[in-house]
């Protein structure tokens, strides 16, 4: 597996599309992405891009992306480990703008085969992907909230559940409840799929009987500026908050709650991972947040998670357990392995595409723990494994099991 750091690149590329010199919105973008077959057309080496921040507000977070991708590719030994995997990455420079700037280099310039997201401006770029550049397989996670992953017939693959935020699901406030919450605030980023994430994790609350009291829907997406946010959670009463946003404005809020003596039921989507235990001050702060989480925790020890955690480790995360990002990174490139396989190892983009419209059984050898259909985006049931810092540790909490809601009448 080789890897090609872009960064220079993109940012000489994004200037050059004002001038038009590195292609239009009018361009065939998607006919010679990648060339033929899944590798005999290129020696044996598969160009894969990755979108995500590598500059801008969302770059540290993003970091670990490229990290989770590079060992689920690294440590790779099914059917078609003859192939070489070559990562060109691509700067989404945290806003939507780039994001298709990124993209329409990928698929334009550098004709990767295929595609990994793990970007949550990727928004910005879906529309002309599913259009002018559909001949590009995109594999990564919805959670950017662009409407074009609820399709199931283009060339986006999902891997991970498509958020419905028109269903309202009772598995967050039924977990709340259970913690002992009574009145809730939310948090979410001023950003679309932050805010629907909000609108229906605050409805989930509402039909377990919760109070919210507080909202913010405009925070600016990794701003650590929390004060107005902690006044007004302390002005409403609140016992409980409910984010929407990464742990970098998460851990300040949380240290400006606890600051002014506030003790309450504290989750947060992202945070769970590596990144964190490796900050002393980071652990000091979180004592006692609970995280979320979409796949098994490795602290559950299954074969699967053992097998994550040591390609991880043999990337350089001590821990072995991975951020929200290095997961994507992770998920993404073994969704695309996945099609490969169904498809044929020497597949065109077109049978790895049209392959994978198709299957239902994806669940990334184990850690999900439910398949991730691609034939459908609406879901009897939602899952998240819950985990508490404890310690300089997270411990899982329901026994390790995942906690299940439905949709709500």
């Amino acid at each position: 597996m080789r890897r090609s750091g872009m960064t220079a690149v993109s940012v000489a590329c994004a200037a050059a599309l004002v001038l038009s010199a590195c292609g239009s919105d009018d361009e065939d973008g998607g006919g010679d992405g990648g060339g033929g077959g899944g590798g005999g057309g290129n020696g044996g080496t598969v160009k894969v891009g990755l979108l995500t921040s590598l500059s801008g507000p969302g770059a540290n977070a993003a970091a670990g992306s490229i990290r989770g991708a590079e060992a689920r590719f690294e440590s790779y030994e099914g059917e078609c480990s003859d192939l070489e995997f070559d990562i060109v990455e691509a700067d989404d420079a945290s806003s939507t703008a780039g994001a298709l700037t990124g993209a329409q280099k990928l698929v334009q310039q550098d004709e990767v085969f295929a595609l990994i997201n793990v970007s949550a401006f990727f928004y910005g770029a879906s529309p002309w992907l599913t259009s002018q550049g559909s001949s590009v397989p995109v594999f990564g996670g919805a959670w950017d909230g662009a409407e074009q992953w609820t399709a199931t017939d283009d060339n986006l693959f999902n891997s991970g559940f498509v958020p419905d935020y028109e269903t309202v699901f009772s598995g967050a406030g039924e977990f709340y409840a259970e913690q002992g919450a009574t009145n809730v605030a939310g948090i979410a980023y001023v950003s679309p799929s932050s805010q629907a994430g909000l609108a229906s994790g605050l409805a989930s609350m509402e039909a377990a009987g919760l109070e919210v009291s507080y909202t913010n829907d405009s925070v600016q997406f990794g701003s650590t500026d929390v004060g107005p946010l902690v006044l007004g959670i302390l002005e409403a009463g609140a016992d409980a908050v409910y984010p929407t946003i990464n742990f970098d404005t998460s851990l300040a809020l949380v240290a400006g709650l606890r600051q002014a003596g506030w003790e309450g039921v504290f989750t947060s989507p992202t945070g769970y991972g590596a990144d964190l235990l490796a900050s002393e001050p980071a652990v000091a702060v979180g004592q006692g947040v609970i995280f979320s989480n979409a796949f098994t925790p490795v602290e559950n020890d299954t074969p699967a998670t053992q097998e994550l955690a040591a390609a991880l480790q043999a990337q350089g995360n001590e821990s072995g357990i991975p951020g929200f990002y290095e997961s994507q990174g992770w998920f993404g490139a073994d969704l695309f392995l996945y099609g490969l396989e169904q498809a044929g190892c020497d597949a065109s983009q077109e049978e790895l595409i049209s392959t994978l419209q198709e299957t239902d059984d994806w669940d990334a050898n184990g850690l999900y723990p439910n398949p991730i259909p691609q034939t459908t985006t609406t879901y009897d049931e939602q899952c998240s494994f819950y985990l508490i810092l404890e310690g300089d540790g997270f411990r899982p909490l329901n026994d390790g099991e995942p906690f299940c809601g439905t949709p709500v009448e």
